[in-house]
């Protein structure tokens, strides 16, 4: 069937899926600087322009105005529609061969738990995951060595056709691990029609983390020509909704923006035999709960969805019951309780919101040798305003939020990623899903609202193995989390900072006590960098910089 499908594949027009990350170097220069002062050292340009950028507003896509008609799923309905195949997977015999304390052995080695009726048992290599050889030479030239955890247990699920919930951290190999799995199901289903939609949706909450996707997407896909597209707001549509009317087998897509198309009639989910649900608890969390319902109830109930989540909270449990099959399986890496990734060496410094500006300059002093660093603010105001301060005193930052044009992002990652402006500030839009190669460093410069926050931050380090290390300036003002902090920090093995630890016996006096003695914050306004409408650092305005 796979060889009929390709030799198929080219005889057609290869339509473009290619997504242009970043802009040529002509068009470089309109991003140069952000709008920012331009830096004194590690530029070799001196023409940043004079004014910042006009910064368009874009919609995320969660309009309440969104509506879609939910379809009437009959058995008449469905009886009418293409029928498909879901289970592909035929057992390695060096899988069938091992007893099953060898099986256990392994699955305790890899941290991997599961939950389920009859779950198909793991592999150890790529060649007993039974995929066709075009995938298996896909992955060779990719240099992968083996399998990660998720992907050894959740690729004979998904191959057999079954529902699955996977909890596992970012980083953990999880793309692949649905991607892989969608290809071979593409290649046995009947073939697109005029009109017809996409086989694969996969819907993540992020343009960023969309993006990710299509170029993983794009590049198990080629060996058998398998067209996908990008679907997400803040750019023009046309190239997007051109892509969906010449007919692409797999859409990755934001809800909104597919529910844009949805409403317009440009696309239809009536061919979506394969589902994915990637960080649904991050969906979740930025209100797309409707929208998830208006997409999935255009979608055939005889699906298969797959759900991947780094946390299981009430909420993710809720509509994975919903949407999910009864049978069902739930794989676990590591405990479901919050943790950090042990492969990050963890630093957390205690002081006031006024020393922030110096602490990090004397840090970046000692850590920046050309690796590259994300810096994460609490606000999109606080990440330009550092950024600036940054670029005057020497430093190649660039910032990355919620208000900057799709353009505009799409360049400052394609910078960070090159390493040719190896800081990046930015908000948490960029704390989920980025998926950015040797990210030496991970400096919370504000601490975020909640540990789980921290815990996906600090997750930009110590990627697929390898080793991290995060740095974190702790205010009182955050001392409702300490506990949890110390908590988590105890837990993967760091070392807990006596600071940490008196201000939590400090804080458990008195209730909402304030006086933290030496640690009384410095603005109880949060650490606003105004200072009386004048740009700088408070106090510290002039100690912001590199020293000698």
């Amino acid at each position: 069937m796979a060889d009929i499908r390709r030799r198929r594949f080219q005889e057609r027009t290869d339509f473009r899926n290619d997504f242009q990350s970043g802009y040529s170097n002509s068009n470089g220069a309109m991003f140069s600087n952000q709008g920012y002062p331009s830096q004194r050292k590690w530029d070799t340009k001196s023409n940043y322009g004079s004014g910042p950028m006009n910064k368009p507003r874009f919609s995320n896509g969660k309009g309440a105005t969104q509506t879609l008609t939910p379809v009437e799923w009959t058995q008449e309905l469905i009886d009418r529609l293409p029928k498909f195949e879901k289970n592909f997977y035929v057992e390695h015999p060096n899988v069938s061969n091992r007893t099953e304390a060898e099986v256990a052995a392994f699955r305790e080695e890899q941290e991997i738990t599961t939950v389920g009726e009859n779950v198909p048992r793991p592999v150890v290599n790529f060649e007993e995951a039974s995929f066709p050889n075009y995938v298996l030479e896909q992955i060779k030239k990719c240099g992968f060595k083996a399998p990660t955890a998720i992907q050894s247990q959740a690729w004979p699920i998904a191959l057999t056709g079954r529902d699955l919930i996977a909890v596992a951290e970012t980083g953990s190999g999880k793309t692949c691990g649905y991607l892989l799995p969608a290809i071979v199901h593409i290649n046995a289903q009947p073939y697109l029609s005029p009109g017809d939609g996409p086989i694969v949706l996969v819907l993540a909450p992020t343009r960023e983390l969309a993006v990710q996707i299509q170029q993983e997407a794009t590049r198990f896909g080629s060996s058998s020509r398998i067209k996908n597209t990008c679907v997400y707001g803040g750019v023009s549509r046309g190239p997007q909704a051109r892509d969906l009317s010449r007919g692409v087998e797999i859409v990755i897509a934001t809800p909104g923006r597919l529910i844009d198309f949805l409403e317009s009639g440009r696309t239809n989910l009536q061919r979506v035999t394969y589902l994915v649900l990637d960080e649904a608890d991050r969906m979740l969390d930025m209100g797309f709960e409707p929208q998830l319902r208006q997409i999935i109830s255009q979608i055939r109930p005889d699906r298969q969805t797959l759900m991947f989540t780094a946390t299981w909270p009430k909420e993710v449990r809720q509509i994975a019951q919903e949407f999910l099959r009864e049978d069902h399986i739930r794989v676990n890496i590591g405990t479901l309780d919050l943790t950090a990734n042990k492969n990050i060496d963890q630093t957390v410094e205690v002081c006031e919101e006024g020393d922030k500006p110096m602490r990090l300059s004397k840090l970046l002093e000692k850590v920046m040798n050309g690796g590259r660093i994300l810096i994460f603010t609490e606000t999109k105001k606080k990440a330009d305003e550092l950024t600036r301060s940054l670029r005057a005193n020497g430093w190649p930052a660039l910032a990355v939020h919620g208000d900057k044009s799709q353009q505009e992002r799409d360049w400052v990652l394609s910078q960070f990623r090159s390493g040719k402006q190896p800081l990046m500030v930015a908000t948490d839009v960029a704390a989920r899903g980025l998926d950015i190669k040797d990210v030496k460093y991970v400096i919370n410069y504000d601490f975020p609202n909640t540990i789980e926050d921290y815990v996906h931050r600090i997750g930009r380090t110590g990627r697929a193995g390898a080793l991290g290390k995060s740095h974190t300036f702790f205010t009182p003002d955050k001392f409702r989390v300490a506990k949890e902090l110390v908590n988590l920090l105890r837990d993967a093995g760091q070392d807990i900072p006596p600071e940490l630890a008196r201000l939590i016996k400090t804080s458990s006096f008195g209730g909402n006590n304030r006086n933290f003695s030496r640690y009384r914050s410095y603005n109880s306004r949060g650490g606003s960098f105004s200072n009386n409408g004048r740009y700088g650092y408070g106090n510290h305005s002039n100690n912001f910089g590199r020293s000698g």
